[in-house]
């Protein structure tokens, strides 16, 4: 190495200590002594493949496991750049492009690589060792719900039907009628599940909070809702419609199909491991959920869910 590059670099280094009132030899002493970064220390591998710990003896339950772990770590890029947009102040054009293509792009992923799950698994061994999960069920992503306060207003997350009456109402009456408290009642009872009050004895304060944060900077709040959206140029404003057609349409869909191979006996349904009404809870046509409903003409959100019956994993390919 160049001996004045090297000379200038620890200059570098010893400004940047001393501003911290650190001793840049006491590092370099440590650095020393530190041994050489390995890939599968860093990743924590050994760690991350221990994760998977089955409830069964049917191998295809790791699948299960697994595709569900991943799913959770989309969920986890998804939030940083969520994040970035909406606790920062406003970024320019380029930037907004480049955070939305990325969500958007995570969520491709998610959605092409779905069959890997509800094709992957032998629907045998499936309805063997969904036995043994309950009442857990994918339900209880707390992370999708962040997603959810993150993109849109509460409003545009109530049941379907209370809209209107909850318009003026407080937060904590709307917080109780988020459209998946409703998707979770027992199919024969009435009464939410156990899946649900675990849920909500976990991260109701949680999710309370992020509501509160996110309330008037969420995507929608930030972008859509107010005079900046007449400034956005169709391009961006496209990312918007891509992303709620992603999460809101082909995410759904996905999650119905599968449902729907697994779940479907001929004239009946069984109840999800949580004892959700998957039925009513799955479908977009029945929930009307649209993070950003200015870039949708009136038809289109009056047909929600209906327009694209079908979301081939072809349409999502990254």
């Amino acid at each position: 190495m160049n001996k004045k590059i090297l000379l200038e670099k620890l200059k570098k280094l010893e400004e940047k200590y001393e501003l911290n009132g650190q001793n840049l030899e006491a590092y370099l002493d440590g650095l020393y002594e530190a041994d050489f970064l390995n890939y599968w220390d860093y990743i924590h591998l050994d760690t991350l493949l221990s994760l998977q710990k089955k409830r069964s003896s049917l191998p295809d339950e790791e699948i299960f496991i697994v595709f569900h772990q991943i799913t959770e770590l989309y969920f986890r890029l998804i939030l940083l750049e969520l994040g970035q947009i909406c606790r920062s102040e406003y970024p320019d054009n380029s930037v907004l492009e480049d955070k939305l293509s990325r969500i958007n792009r995570y969520f491709r992923i998610l959605i092409h690589s779905f069959p890997v799950m509800s094709q992957g698994m032998d629907p045998e061994q499936f309805m063997q060792f969904r036995l043994a999960l309950m009442p857990a069920s994918g339900f209880q992503s707390v992370q999708f719900r962040h997603i959810e306060f993150m993109c849109t207003d509460i409003e545009n997350l109530l049941n379907i039907d209370m809209r209107p009456s909850l318009k003026n109402a407080s937060m904590d009456k709307k917080m109780e009628a988020l459209y998946w408290r409703f998707g979770s009642k027992d199919l024969s009872t009435g009464r939410k599940t156990l899946t649900l009050t675990r849920f909500e004895q976990k991260y109701d304060s949680e999710l309370r909070a992020c509501a509160d944060r996110y309330r008037l900077c969420n995507l929608r709040a930030k972008f859509i809702g107010n005079e900046k959206f007449a400034g956005l140029p169709q391009h961006i404003r496209n990312l918007f419609r891509e992303l709620d057609e992603n999460i809101n349409l082909g995410w759904r869909k996905v999650h119905l199909q599968s449902a729907g191979r697994y779940l479907k006996k001929q004239d009946s349904a069984l109840e999800a491991t949580g004892g959700t009404n998957w039925q009513k809870y799955l479908p977009p046509g029945f929930q009307q959920i649209i993070f950003f409903p200015e870039v949708w003409s009136a038809e289109e959100r009056e047909n929600w869910g209906r327009l694209t019956p079908e979301y081939p994993a072809e349409k999502f390919s990254t």
